[in-house]
């Protein structure tokens, strides 16, 4: 899909993903390498009640999981940035993830033809269908 298919409005939803436990310590101890993701006994006592995942892992799965959709990605010129970023409920090993995907916002380029900026707010779910965290970004995408 291109910019033109994308209008305000439109919505689309990607596949689901499970977090395992290896898959969130391999990504805190690398990347956030907070106790409240890495040991789980020190997770107990602290201000979750048990190990979670990293929101920056959070937000990387649904990223991954929207260029999986292939909705934009064969279009992409890239972003400008991410704003509107929110944490809602904490992930927790074996949560399952998915991202539910608005345009909010959709304009062709005044100086560019071949392109356009596209506003979408991605909304991640958890399996109970609870809001785990949302972020809105601007892509750039190329037209038809």
């Amino acid at each position: 899909m291109f910019f033109d298919d994308l209008p305000k409005g439109y919505v689309f939803e990607t596949g689901r993903r499970v977090l395992a436990l290896d898959e969130i310590l391999e990504f805190a101890q690398k990347w956030d390498p907070q106790t409240f993701h890495l040991d789980e006994d020190a997770a107990q006592k602290g201000p979750f009640g048990g190990l979670i995942a990293s929101g920056f892992h959070t937000i990387m799965v649904a990223f991954v999981l929207t260029l999986e959709a292939e909705v934009w990605r064969e279009a992409s010129m890239g972003s400008p940035g991410m704003d509107n970023i929110r944490w809602a409920v904490p992930v927790r090993p074996g949560d399952e993830l998915r991202a539910r995907c608005t345009v909010l916002d959709s304009a062709p380029s005044k100086s560019r033809p071949d392109r356009g900026r596209v506003v979408i707010r991605t909304e991640i779910l958890n399996q109970k269908d609870e809001l785990v965290s949302e972020y809105t970004a601007t892509h750039i995408l190329r037209r038809a």
